[in-house]
């Protein structure tokens, strides 16, 4: 659905996209994450056709976002960061009149906007000027506006800033929904939700990506951490679970008499609960806690934009 090669995108002397290559799959839900000027908004701006970039190749849908732009945007339904909307105007009619800009008239418009309403949950607003809305309503009128043209991509940024708890929930729930059955980029801050509803991730930094791959394999792709806590001195938890074969790096600390030992395995696979455990029995420690730490998507994203 989405092919970019060595795009670069330069603002005189400043390089914001600089040779970012990657692909979207169609029906992938891809996040697109980054600290703020990683280029994430640049790049997303380019496939919509809101800029051209500096040089490089981008196609969506097979169409060539610098040459057939119309054709792209005919594919695409785009939320910004900053929804634009209407404040005088009522859900109904901004709905209607975003769906005639697009192309829809008659009973095409219709259904299309009785599907949206529907869809992102505007039943019970649809009729109110979109001024008095709430945050997490205006949010879900800028999603139908991005649906009401049933695009075969959908480009989302930031979609849930500004949102209580509540809201956000209920909008990464409608992503999820949408997500079944077309192609989603998605860029947000918000790391948790990234983790729930995409398939693969793509980690920009000052322009360029240094990291992509599936949720499950940036997650593996380090060693495991082991936490164990116990009743003994700090000098003898050092010494005796330093010996545990395998144990690529160990740190100890203390509180309250209680000493935590932090052991970081030299391997993905290796699990070191069990030797732990034995060591402890051993020696008689009374122990309060013993587990293990997978890697999560913010222990990711910190490691590859801190190189």
């Amino acid at each position: 659905m989405v092919d970019v090669r060595d795009l670069v995108k330069r603002y005189g002397a400043v390089t914001a996209v600089d040779h970012v290559s990657f692909t979207v799959a169609k029906g992938e839900i891809v996040g697109l994450l980054g600290p703020n000027g990683a280029g994430k908004t640049t790049t997303m701006r380019i496939l919509t056709c809101f800029m051209p970039a500096t040089s490089g190749h981008a196609e969506v849908g097979g169409y060539d976002v610098f040459t057939q732009s119309l054709e792209v945007r005919r594919l695409i339904g785009y939320m910004p960061e900053h929804v634009p909307l209407y404040p005088e105007m009522r859900v109904i009619e901004y709905l209607r009149y975003r769906g005639r800009l697009k192309g829809l008239r008659g009973q095409a418009l219709d259904n299309r906007v009785k599907h949206v309403i529907e869809v992102c949950e505007l039943g019970a607003v649809w009729k109110r000027i979109i001024d008095q809305l709430s945050k997490g309503n205006r949010q879900r009128v800028g999603l139908a506006d991005a649906l009401i043209s049933d695009p075969a991509l959908l480009i989302l940024d930031e979609p849930t800033i500004g949102l209580d708890p509540n809201q956000v929930r209920k909008v990464r729930e409608l992503i999820q929904q949408i997500g079944k059955d077309r192609t989603v980029v998605l860029s947000t801050h918000i790391l948790s939700e990234v983790e729930m509803m995409c398939d693969r991730v793509i980690i920009m930094h000052q322009g360029k990506i240094v990291a992509q791959d599936t949720m499950d394999n940036l997650r593996g792709a380090a060693q495991r951490t082991f936490f164990c806590e116990v009743k003994a001195g700090v000098e003898e938890v050092e010494r005796v679970l330093g010996k545990i074969d395998g144990v690529a790096k160990l740190t100890v600390t203390t509180n309250e008499g209680w000493t935590r030992a932090e052991l970081r395995a030299k391997e993905r696979e290796m699990d070191l609960r069990e030797a732990i455990w034995a060591m402890v029995g051993e020696k008689g420690w009374k122990m309060r806690e013993l587990s293990s730490h997978a890697r999560s998507l913010e222990d990711v994203f910190v490691e590859v934009t801190a190189r």
